[in-house]
C-alpha cells in the first residue's frame, strides 16, 4: 500500500490540498476520510465539489447520513456514516451509487462501509496538531489510487518549489 503525508498548518492550507487532490480525482472514485471531530474531513470534502464545479457546497451530512450533488459533469454522493453500523450499510440503498459511471464516492466516518464499498480506494486520515496544524495521511489501496497517489505527490512539491 502506498502512502503519502503532508502537513496542513491552516484550513485554507487544507483546502489547497484538496483542491489538489480533485484535479487527480476521476469518476468512480471512492474516498474515504477519517478523522476526530473538527479535522477538516467536511472542509476537504466542500474543496473537491468546488473544484469540480458544484454550486452547492457539501456541508456535513451527520443528520442526512448521505447528500448528494450533481452538476452536468459529475454527481458527489457525500456521506457522514458516523452513526452506522457495519451491518446497516447493506440495508439503505448505496448500490445505486455504486452502478453511476456519473459518480464520486466521498465518504466521513467510513468504518461501517468498509467492508461494503469496494477494496481499492484512497483512504484519508486527519489528525489534529497545535493550533489550526493538521497531518493528512493518505493510502492508496490499489493501482488507480497508487497512480492518483504519485501524481498528487508531485503536484504538492512542485508548488511548495513555488
Amino acid at each position: 500500500m502506498k502512502k503519502l503525508q503532508i502537513h496542513s498548518r491552516s484550513a485554507g492550507e487544507t483546502r489547497r490540498i484538496a483542491a489538489s487532490l480533485a484535479a487527480h480525482i476521476k469518476k468512480g472514485d471512492i474516498i474515504f476520510f477519517n478523522g476526530p471531530i473538527g479535522a477538516g474531513k467536511t472542509v476537504m470534502v466542500s474543496a473537491v465539489a468546488a473544484a469540480f464545479g458544484l454550486r452547492r457546497r457539501p456541508s456535513s451530512a451527520s443528520f442526512g447520513l448521505m447528500k448528494k450533488y450533481k452538476n452536468k459533469n459529475i454527481t458527489i454522493y457525500h456521506m457522514d456514516l458516523f452513526r452506522l453500523a457495519c451491518g446497516e450499510m447493506f440495508n439503505l440503498g448505496f448500490e445505486e451509487m455504486l452502478r453511476d459511471e456519473n459518480s464520486l464516492i466521498l465518504a466521513e466516518w467510513p468504518a461501517a462501509a468498509r467492508d461494503f464499498f469496494p477494496r481499492a480506494r484512497l483512504e484519508v486520515d486527519i489528525e489534529l496538531r497545535k493550533g489550526d496544524g493538521r497531518v493528512i495521511s493518505f493510502a492508496a489501496r490499489g493501482k488507480r489510487y497508487e497512480d492518483l497517489l504519485d501524481n498528487l505527490g508531485k503536484t504538492l512539491c512542485e508548488k511548495t518549489k513555488k
